[in-house]
């Protein structure tokens, strides 16, 4: 899977995905400070999912329509960076297709994904 990772995004799980065989994008990598914006335009120019931590995602998504691939957040505070690798991990393996086109929410023992109309 295509993958853009915002720049709040902890390492670990950039690593973990690659390890998994995903293509990832790293913005941390790539060209930090960006701005919103621009992470969504690398996203959308690369038809990649877009994973963050930043919930301001949702208005560029939902009330300006400007994602296409979709976004993964990740609301996963208090955890162990290793811990979110799985977890973040885990939900990609198990939803991929599912979180293809929608705006997904991974938190602790929950994964809400809502597809884009």
């Amino acid at each position: 899977m295509n993958l853009v990772a915002d720049e709040g995004v902890d390492r670990q799980i950039v690593a973990q995905l690659r390890h998994d065989g995903h293509d990832v994008v790293y913005v941390a990598e790539l060209a930090p400070s960006i701005s919103d914006d621009e992470v969504l335009q690398e996203a959308n120019d690369r038809q990649a999912i877009l994973v963050t931590i930043d919930k301001d995602f949702g208005e560029l998504v939902f009330r300006l329509n400007r994602a296409a691939a979709g976004v993964i957040l990740i609301r996963l505070e208090g955890l162990q960076p290793t811990t979110k690798a799985k977890i973040v991990a885990q939900a990609l393996h198990d939803h991929e297709t599912e979180m293809l086109g929608a705006f997904s929410v991974i938190s602790a023992g929950m994964i809400r994904i809502r597809p884009r109309m």
